[in-house]
């Protein structure tokens, strides 16, 4: 197995690395191959930690944390955006997002509304079923999307597509589609949408 997980003492702060392509399982059955080291490092005096590298989601956030403090009573700093924002987005996907011109449209969508951009799209609200967002690079809806939403729209398989809340009807980049069905179930908070070996992934 890998390794994915990289303890390193500081002079004043113990550093957790995360590997970006790590899944959570992974990650967690290493650190705890790791808590005997992380320990010993705690004989003389307790160093806060500060873990960096992967994006984690807040509930991974949260039984990381509660490994660590299950075995150490220490202070952990996740050196990481809480919420999946524009800045978290970047950090989140290993491939190259390139730079595109970025509209703004502050409300929500109702149903027959559409909006349409040459780069990339970023809604500050809801876009409600019956709805429709496209762009040619990257979508982000701040609020819930729960219309469609077309992101490389001229044929970028690097966009992605990123909400607050999922729970689209329809999902496209470029030219894949996923079609919903409603008992799939993949409602998501802070979710994002891209596409791997010629499929749709939601995380």
């Amino acid at each position: 197995m890998d390794n994915c997980v990289w303890i390193n003492l500081k002079k004043d702060v113990i550093i957790i690395k995360i590997s970006e392509h790590a899944d959570q399982r992974k990650i967690i059955l290493e650190l705890t191959k790791k808590l005997p080291y992380l320990k010993k490092l705690y004989k003389d005096a307790k160093t806060p930690i500060k873990i960096v590298g992967k994006v984690l989601k807040n509930k991974e956030i949260e039984e990381v944390e509660k490994l660590i403090k299950e075995n150490i009573d220490v202070d952990i700093h996740f050196d990481m955006p809480k919420s999946l924002g524009l800045s978290s987005i970047t950090r989140a996907f290993t491939q190259k997002i390139a730079t595109s011109e970025t509209k703004f449209h502050r409300g929500s969508l109702r149903s027959g509304q559409k909006i349409e951009s040459e780069g990339s799209l970023v809604i500050l609200g809801d876009v409600n079923s019956g709805a429709e967002v496209i762009a040619s690079d990257n979508i982000v809806v701040l609020g819930k999307l729960r219309g469609l939403a077309h992101a490389g729209a001229k044929g970028n398989r690097n966009a992605i597509i990123s909400a607050g809340y999922l729970d689209p009807v329809q999902i496209r980049i470029s030219n894949i589609v996923k079609e919903i069905n409603r008992e799939e179930n993949i409602s998501r908070v802070m979710a994002y949408v891209y596409i791997k070996d010629n499929e749709i992934i939601i995380e």
